[in-house]
């Protein structure tokens, strides 16, 4: 069963399913989906939650055990497994598959998953999730919804908003969702009437220095070590969420490895460019980070990524911090970063 976003609370309201998918690449919709679902269903009992990662090599025998275990205490439970890249393989498609057939009384399984496209949507495992649970597909807003957006989000927040201001501070945001609402909420405590003109969007959120996970991206992309440095260190300072750099970063490099593949087999840049659906204004960054490296230089990348991923989980040794630190220096063409 198909739910909207903006369906999810009434939906909620009817009753508990056993089964829940949440899809889509814009973090912040997502989680907000997901920290709903969760509190719904801890409204509804479901006390306990067990969370798996399911990446490169998982066991999907834990979710099945974890699934059948009773609790000591006979809470209900939330199983909630988050599938980065989509694609469970062949035995997680059919430990999916065999949990959606013979759902535990008690259970309910929570998934999220980047966004799904047709063919994935098609596959048996999916299928016969969905047909058991409801299906929450995430969309990011477009530019031309976004002051719409940005308006509600104002009223959630208690602010009367011109849309004059709503315009200006979406022409900062570019569409980063997560900085939106920080900007947003900086604004509540700030102002002291609850108005908000465009003053005070340039007095009361950050000005062009303003450092956040964009701008870390496009000064590596640039090839400017210096600034994607300076970027980092004030996220580090801000105590920013590690783990949504790192999946951004990945993101970000998983791109870059099929456009790098395509002008080495001699592609024209442009053409890459246009099928990948690169942005014009950001084509001439991308394009100058795909000649500095190679495929090999990126998919180093996207394995020490992958070993910063387990040091925030606490599976593997070292400081994330200064791991992220080589990783943007070797992506922004430092010679530092050996």
């Amino acid at each position: 069963m198909k739910v909207y976003p903006n369906k999810l609370v009434a939906q909620l309201k009817q009753g508990a399913s056993p089964i829940y998918i949440v899809s889509g690449d814009e973090p912040l919709l997502v989680q907000e989906s997901c920290d709903l679902i969760r509190s719904q269903l801890k409204k509804a009992g479901f006390s306990q939650r067990d969370l798996f990662h399911a990446e490169a090599n998982f066991d999907w025998e834990e979710v099945l055990f974890s699934a059948n275990s009773m609790s000591l205490f006979a809470e209900q439970k939330i199983l909630e497994i988050r599938l980065p890249n989509g694609k469970p393989g062949d035995k997680g498609g059919a430990a999916l598959t065999q949990f959606a057939e013979n759902i535990p009384e008690d259970t309910c399984m929570l998934l999220v998953l980047p966004k799904m496209d047709k063919r994935s949507q098609g596959t048996k495992w999916f299928k016969a999730l969905e047909a058991r649970g409801a299906f929450v597909q995430i969309w990011p807003i477009e530019p031309k919804d976004l002051p719409s957006w940005l308006g509600q989000r104002f009223k959630v927040a208690g602010l009367n908003a011109t849309r004059e201001a709503i315009n200006a501070l979406a022409a900062r945001i570019e569409g980063n969702l997560l900085a939106a609402v920080q900007d947003i909420e900086r604004l509540r405590l700030s102002c002291v009437d609850g108005h908000v003109d465009v003053p005070d969007i340039q007095s009361g959120v950050a000005d062009n220095s303003r450092y956040d996970v964009f701008g870390l991206i496009d000064a590596s992309l640039s090839q400017n070590s210096r600034r994607a440095l300076k970027i980092l260190q004030n996220l580090r300072l801000e105590n920013a969420e590690k783990l949504g750099i790192t999946r951004m970063l990945a993101r970000e490099i998983r791109s870059l490895i099929k456009i790098a593949m395509a002008t080495e087999a001699g592609q024209s840049v442009d053409a890459v460019m246009r099928s990948q659906r690169v942005m014009s204004k950001r084509t001439r960054v991308v394009g100058r980070c795909v000649s500095a490296h190679s495929v090999v230089d990126f998919e180093s990348m996207i394995q020490h990524l992958s070993r910063i991923d387990k040091m925030i989980k606490g599976i593997g040794q070292g400081n994330p911090w200064d791991e992220l630190t080589s990783l943007v220096l070797h992506l922004s063409g430092s010679k530092l970063a050996a």
